[in-house]
């Protein structure tokens, strides 16, 4: 079984192959990005985990990868730096990175970290079950159930419905929903929305012409209620 993602953003590549064999070893699935845009063009296409990363970057100040990351996802973010003032930790923790690592690191000590960032994005077990009235959705294993049958879902409709799934009665924007499950290029192809929401009503609404759980609010964006 594939572990967790994890994108490791570092323009030495000496260290990324180290991090890489490490990681790799351990069953997580491992990408790595020479660069802070290569970085944020991963993040949306593969949706990782945790991200691990360098604020020294050719391109891109690492801070600014961080704010790019943070316009759309939660994912957990372990910053990895040679910086060791205090007061370039507070910029990165307060532009949205959940960790801090100095340079030179133990892989012991790395590998701990990520052990806690992979266990605090898990959803918690009272809130991996969500039941309505016509389907049941895992997100712990990732599942649908109709009937008592798995239903078949993309990648895409599943990510589209977690994102929906996890905010119970509140409304998601447009824009929020299309960074978040097609990246920060998209947030204008609101005729994505309108498509993925239809197949997967077809799949999952009673009458997915007067759906009652994945909810339209006109020209404002999306609403699950179970």
């Amino acid at each position: 079984m594939n572990g967790p993602r994890v994108l490791v953003v570092e323009d030495d590549p000496q260290l990324a192959r180290a991090l890489a064999i490490n990681l790799r070893a351990r069953d997580y699935e491992v990408d790595l990005a020479p660069d802070g845009r290569t970085a944020l063009d991963l993040a949306a296409r593969k949706h990782p985990a945790v991200v691990i990363l360098d604020l020294g970057l050719p391109d891109l100040d690492g801070v600014d990868v961080i704010r790019g990351l943070r316009g759309w996802t939660q994912v957990s973010i372990i910053v990895l730096s040679a910086r060791h003032t205090s007061d370039e930790k507070v910029t990165a923790l307060d532009a949205g990175a959940d960790d801090y690592v100095t340079k030179p690191f133990g892989m012991d000590e790395l590998l701990a970290r990520l052990r806690a960032a992979v266990r605090r994005g898990l959803p918690s077990l009272e809130d991996a079950i969500v039941e309505t009235s016509s389907f049941t959705v895992d997100l712990a294993a990732k599942r649908v159930l109709r009937d008592g049958a798995d239903v078949r879902l993309t990648p895409t409709e599943w990510h589209l419905l977690e994102v929906l799934v996890r905010s119970p009665g509140k409304l998601i924007g447009q824009q929020q929903l299309l960074q978040e499950v097609w990246g920060p290029g998209y947030s204008t192809e609101t005729n994505y929305l309108r498509v993925y929401l239809a197949q997967l009503r077809r799949k999952l609404e009673p009458d997915p012409s007067h759906p009652k759980h994945l909810v339209t609010e006109p020209g404002m964006g999306y609403r699950f209620e179970p």
